[in-house]
C-alpha cells in the first residue's frame, strides 16, 4: 500500500493545492487514458503503452482510494484485474461510470454492496435494485471510518456486519472505511469529507505506510511529527480521540476498547462520544452512528415552522400575506405568489404559539435551534439576529459598556462599532492598522500598538477602565489576526478585558482546521484549557522572574503570559451567517464565550438585545439560520475545502497566465502583508517555482495571516480605477458581481456556493479583457499610448498616503488629564445636532488650509466615509488634519458619506468648542 508512486503519482505534485484535486485529475486522465486503449485495441493498434499508461495512473490512484468507500479496495482491485485479463472494454466502460458516479455524486444514493457488474462480477457504482419507497426517501449517504489493524477478510466481514443492520425505517445510509494507523485515519478525516463518524478500536498502528508526499501534508495541520512519535501504545485510542477532535471537531467519535471498567475510570478519553467495551454489538454501534449523525441534523425550528405551515389557521392576527390570502385573493399581485411559490406564505406568521416560539423570550424551537448552534460553533451560548451583524455589533457594545468605559477600536472597522459607541457613551480609543499606500487599504492594527497603549493606560492609572478590545477579524480584504496571541497577551496586561471580535466575514472558518485556530471561540477554549494546566503555571512563574522590573518597552518585545490566577476569559463574536454561509440576507449570530457572562452581563445583555431586535423578526431568516447550522455540521468541513480550493485556483491561473500577467496581478501575503508580521517567511500560497507552499505554519505562527478565499486583484494596470473597472467592466459588461474596491484594487471572494464554473468564467473575462486592451494598444496612437500610461502611473505610482487617526479636539478629551488619547464620541456626535454650531469649508479651494495655518484646529462634527476605501477617515470630534484633506482631494470617488459636496466639510465654529471647554473645565473644578 505504499503509493511509491512511479513516475505518474509523483509527476507534478507540486502542481497540486490539495489531493482531493489530484485525485479529481487522476480520474479524469483515467477515463480518456481508458477510451482511448478501447479505441487502440480495436484499431488494430498496439495498444501497450496506453495500458502501461493506464496501470500507472490506477497505481497512482490507489494510496488516495484506500480511505473512501467508493470505489475503496474493492473497486481499485477489479479495475487491475480487468486491465490484467486485456478486457479493455470492461475496463474503460467501468472507467466511465465510476468517474460519472464520482462527478455526480450518485453513488451516494446507492443501497448495498458498491460494486457489482450486470454479470455478476464486481465493479463499480453498484445497479442494486431499490425499492420505490428507498428511491424516493433519498436518504442522506456518510462514511464511517473505522481505525483497526485487520486483515482484508476481517475487513470485509466487519463491513458486511454493519451492512446487515441497516433497516428501512433508518434516516442515513452509510459505508465503512477502514485504515489500519493512527497516522490514515488522521489523513482520512482530513481528506474524506463523507466521513461523519469514527471507531476507534484498539488494535491498530501508529505510523502510516502511505509514502505519497501529498497526502502527509495534511499531518502538519495536527501537530509536530514528535508529538506522535511520544504517543505510549496503551494510549493511542484516547489520544487519536483527542486528535480527531481537534481537527474534526463536529465529528461523531466512538472508542472501543479491551481495557477494564476500573482501567480506564475517570481517565481522559480524549473527548469520544461513546465507549465500547471489546464486543461485537455491531446493533448498539449502527444505533449510535445513526443517533450521532442525526443529532445534527436536526433542525427544531425549520421543522416546527413546516409544521405549522401544514396547520390549517384562521388568521385573526396582524399579517394579511399569512397564508398566502391577501394574495390568492388579489387580481393584481398574484404574480408575486407564482414567483415565490406558496410555502413562504404558508410559513408566514406573527403567531409565537402553535408550536413557534419568540425570539426575544425563546423557550421552544429557536431556545434550541441557538443551543445547537454554540455546539455548532464552539460558543457557550448563542443567539440569532435577524437585522444582520450591524445589530450584533450593537447589542454587544451596549451590553457591556457602560458610559466613561475606555474601548480600544480598530478605527477602519465597521460603521455599526462607530455609532455603537455613541450608543454606549464609551471613551473610544482608535487603534491605526498598517498601511498599505500603493493599494489604498490597510491591513490590521499590530499587536506591538495594542500592547503600547494598554501600558500607556496603565502609566495613567486607567486601566481600570478600560473594558474592551474590539478588532475585525478577518478584515474586509482578508486580514486574519492571531487571535490567540493577542487575546493572551493582552491578558497579561489587562487580566479581565473583554474581547469583541467582528467576524462579519469569517463564519465559515469554524469548519476548516487551518482557519479555526483563528477564530474567536476556538481561541476562548484554548486559552480557558491552557491556564488550567500546572505546566502553564510553571511557565507563567518563570517568566515573571526574568521580566520582573521590566521596562514598558522589553514588555512590548516580550511575548506576555497572564496571570492564571487572575485571567477571565471574556469573548465575544459577531458573524454575517449569510455573507459567507447559507442563511438569508441579514441572517446573523451573536456567539459568546464569556466566563462572567452570567454574574455580569446577563440581564444588560437581555436589555441590548431587547433595545435592538424587532418584536417581529423575520422567521424565514431565523429557519434559515438553524438549516445552515445543519448544512455547515454535515457538509462544511467539505465545503470550506471546496470554497479554498476554489480560490487558490484563481489565484494560480491569474499569476501564471502569461497575458493576465501584464494587466493584473493577484496579491500575495507578502505584498499584502509586512515581512514583521510574518515569522514563518511565506510570501505566496504559490509560484512557479515551488508549486503550492503548505500554509499551516503562518497560519498557527505569524502575527497576521492572509484568507486565501479573499483575492483581491491589482487592475490599475487597465487605466481603470478599482470603482470604474467593478461597475463598466465586471458588472455592466460580464455580469460579475463584486463588492469592495480600492484604488487600484478590486476584491474577489470565494464562498460556498463558488463554482469551479464561476472561476473559469471569471477567468475568460480578465484574458477578454486583456486581450482587448493589447489590440487597442497595438491599434493606438503615440500620444494615446502616453495617455494610457500616464493613467497607469496615476493608479499604481502616484498614490496618496493613507492619513492616521489625527486625535480628538480637547473639548472632546473629559478630564483634566489628556495624557491618554480616548474620547468622548457621544459628546461630538450630539452636539452636531445644533446646527448653529457648525460651519462649513470647501474642500477644492485652500481655505482649510488657510485656517489651519492661523492657528485654528478645525474638527469633524460627523463620520466622514468615502467609498471606497469604505472606513471612517473622520469622526465627529476628529481633528482635521492637512493629511486628511490631501487624501479627500486625491480620491477620485463617487460616494462620501457624511460629506456635501454643495457645501463643504462640515466643522465645529471656534465658539461652539470653546464653550464646550470652558464648562469641562468647570464641572472638573
Amino acid at each position: 500500500m505504499t503509493g511509491s508512486g512511479k513516475k505518474q503519482s509523483q509527476h507534478s505534485l507540486s502542481d497540486y493545492y490539495s489531493a482531493t484535486q489530484l485525485r479529481s485529475d487522476r480520474w479524469t486522465s483515467l477515463k480518456s487514458t481508458a477510451a482511448a486503449l478501447a479505441n487502440s485495441k480495436h484499431g488494430g493498434r498496439n495498444h501497450a503503452p496506453l495500458t502501461e499508461k493506464a496501470r500507472v495512473i490506477l497505481e497512482s490512484l490507489e494510496p488516495i482510494e484506500i480511505y473512501w468507500a467508493f470505489p475503496g479496495k474493492r473497486g481499485m482491485a477489479h479495475l487491475r484485474r480487468l486491465l490484467i485479463e486485456g478486457d479493455v472494454d470492461g475496463f474503460a466502460r467501468t472507467v466511465t461510470r465510476t468517474v460519472r458516479a464520482l462527478l455526480s455524486g450518485s453513488y451516494r444514493g446507492k443501497i448495498g454492496p458498491l460494486m457489482a457488474e450486470p454479470d455478476g462480477e464486481s465493479g463499480p457504482e453498484d445497479e442494486v435494485a431499490e425499492t420505490q419507497e428507498e428511491r424516493a426517501r433519498n436518504r442522506p449517504y456518510f462514511e464511517v471510518l473505522i481505525v483497526d489493524d485487520i486483515t482484508m477478510a476481517q475487513e470485509e466481514a466487519q463491513c458486511r456486519a454493519l451492512r446487515e443492520m441497516r433497516r428501512a425505517d433508518d434516516l442515513f445510509v452509510y459505508e465503512p472505511v477502514v485504515v489500519p494507523s493512527l497516522e490514515d485515519a488522521l489523513i482520512s478525516v482530513l481528506l474524506n469529507h463523507n466521513i461523519q463518524s469514527v471507531v476507534v478500536r484498539y488494535d491498530f498502528q501508529l505510523k502510516s505506510e502511505n509514502n505519497l508526499k501529498i497526502l502527509h501534508r495534511y499531518l502538519t495541520r495536527v501537530g509536530d511529527d514528535e508529538d506522535i512519535e511520544d504517543i505510549d501504545f496503551g494510549d493511542y485510542g484516547p489520544e487519536l480521540c483527542r486528535l480527531l477532535r481537534k481537527v474534526r471537531p463536529e465529528l461523531d467519535v466512538f472508542l472501543v476498547t479491551d481495557r477494564s471498567v476500573e482501567d480506564i475510570a475517570g481517565r481522559d478519553l480524549g473527548g469520544c462520544l461513546r465507549v465500547f467495551y471489546n464486543q461485537e454489538d455491531y446493533v448498539e454501534l449502527h444505533l449510535n452512528l445513526l443517533r450521532g449523525v442525526n443529532a445534527r441534523y436536526q433542525t427544531p425550528f425549520f421543522t416546527a415552522l413546516k409544521e405549522y405551515s401544514k396547520q390549517p389557521t384562521g388568521v385573526f392576527h396582524a399579517l394579511p400575506i399569512s397564508r398566502g390570502k391577501s394574495i390568492a385573493r388579489s387580481h393584481w399581485i398574484r404574480d408575486m405568489g407564482d414567483f415565490y411559490g406558496m410555502n413562504i406564505f404558508l410559513a408566514e406568521t406573527s403567531a409565537t404559539s402553535g408550536g413557534l416560539d419568540s425570539l426575544l423570550e425563546p423557550h421552544g424551537p429557536i431556545k434550541k435551534a441557538q443551543e445547537l448552534a454554540a455546539r455548532a460553533f464552539g460558543a457557550k451560548r448563542t443567539y440569532f439576529a435577524t437585522n444582520g451583524t450591524s445589530t450584533c455589533n450593537k447589542v454587544v457594545v451596549q451590553a457591556i459598556i457602560r458610559p466613561g468605559d475606555i474601548v480600544l477600536v480598530d478605527r477602519d472597522c465597521h460603521k455599526s462599532h462607530h455609532y455603537g459607541m455613541v450608543l454606549a457613551g464609551a471613551q473610544v480609543i482608535y487603534l491605526d492598522s498598517y498601511p498599505l499606500h500603493q493599494y489604498s487599504m490597510y491591513g490590521a492594527v499590530p499587536l506591538a500598538s495594542i500592547k503600547r497603549q494598554l501600558l500607556e493606560l496603565r502609566r495613567a492609572g486607567k486601566l481600570d477602565r478600560v473594558r474592551m478590545l474590539l478588532l475585525t477579524n478577518c478584515t474586509f480584504d482578508g486580514i486574519v489576526y492571531n487571535v490567540e496571541r493577542f487575546m493572551e497577551e493582552c491578558l497579561a496586561i489587562k487580566p479581565d478585558l473583554v474581547f469583541l471580535w467582528d467576524e462579519a466575514w469569517f463564519a465559515f472558518a469554524r469548519f476548516g482546521p487551518t482557519y479555526r485556530q483563528r477564530t474567536g471561540m476556538h481561541a476562548a477554549q484554548t486559552l480557558r484549557e491552557r491556564y488550567r494546566d500546572p505546566a502553564y503555571r510553571k511557565e507563567f512563574e518563570a517568566q515573571q522572574k526574568t521580566l520582573k522590573d521590566a521596562d514598558d518597552e522589553k514588555l512590548i518585545a516580550a511575548r506576555l503570559l497572564p496571570d492564571p490566577d487572575k485571567v477571565r476569559i471574556r469573548v465575544y463574536a459577531t458573524q454575517s451567517t449569510h455573507k459567507t454561509l447559507t442563511a438569508l440576507r441579514q441572517g446573523s449570530m451573536i456567539h459568546v464565550a464569556d466566563q462572567d457572562f452570567r454574574g455580569e452581563v446577563e440581564q444588560a445583555f437581555h436589555e441590548a438585545y431587547m433595545t435592538h431586535t424587532s418584536t417581529s423578526p423575520n422567521y424565514q431568516i431565523i429557519a434559515s439560520l438553524d438549516v445552515g447550522r445543519r448544512q455547515v455540521e454535515l457538509e462544511g468541513f467539505e465545503l470550506i475545502q471546496k470554497q479554498v480550493e476554489a480560490a487558490m485556483t484563481m489565484r494560480k491561473a491569474i499569476n501564471s497566465h502569461p497575458l493576465l500577467k501584464k494587466y493584473f496581478k493577484v496579491l500575495t501575503v507578502g505584498d499584502m502583508i509586512p515581512a514583521e508580521y510574518r515569522d514563518s517567511g511565506i510570501t505566496s500560497y504559490w509560484d512557479p517555482e515551488h508549486g503550492w507552499n503548505d500554509i499551516w505554519d503562518a497560519w498557527a505562527q505569524d502575527e497576521f495571516a492572509l484568507d486565501a478565499t479573499r483575492v483581491s486583484l491589482t487592475v490599475g494596470g487597465t487605466g481603470l480605477d478599482g470603482d470604474s473597472f467593478k461597475n463598466d467592466i465586471l458588472m455592466d459588461r460580464f455580469g460579475i458581481q463584486i463588492n469592495k474596491t480600492s484604488r487600484n484594487t478590486v476584491l474577489f471572494m470565494t464562498h460556498i456556493g463558488t463554482t469551479r464554473s464561476s472561476v473559469a468564467y471569471l477567468i475568460e473575462v480578465l484574458v477578454r479583457v486583456a486581450q482587448d486592451l493589447d489590440s487597442e494598444q497595438e491599434d493606438a496612437s503615440a500620444m494615446e499610448r502616453k495617455s494610457f500610461q500616464r493613467k497607469v502611473k496615476s493608479l499604481m505610482e502616484d498614490l496618496p498616503p493613507l492619513p492616521d487617526f489625527s486625535r480628538f479636539h480637547d473639548a472632546f478629551r473629559p478630564g483634566k488629564d489628556t495624557d491618554t488619547p480616548e474620547g468622548d464620541l457621544r459628546a461630538a456626535y450630539f452636539l452636531a445636532y445644533e446646527e448653529s454650531k457648525c460651519e462649513y469649508f470647501p474642500i477644492e479651494t485652500r481655505a482649510i488650509e488657510t485656517e489651519i495655518g492661523k492657528g485654528r484646529e478645525l474638527v469633524s462634527t460627523s463620520f466622514i466615509i468615502p467609498y471606497p476605501p469604505g472606513f471612517p477617515i473622520l469622526v465627529p470630534g476628529q481633528v482635521i488634519s492637512e493629511e486628511i484633506i490631501a487624501f479627500m482631494r486625491a480620491l477620485d470617488v463617487k460616494e462620501i458619506h457624511g460629506y456635501r459636496a454643495d457645501l463643504g466639510m462640515r466643522v465645529f465654529t471656534e465658539e461652539a468648542l470653546n464653550a464646550l471647554s470652558d464648562n469641562m473645565r468647570t464641572a472638573a473644578e
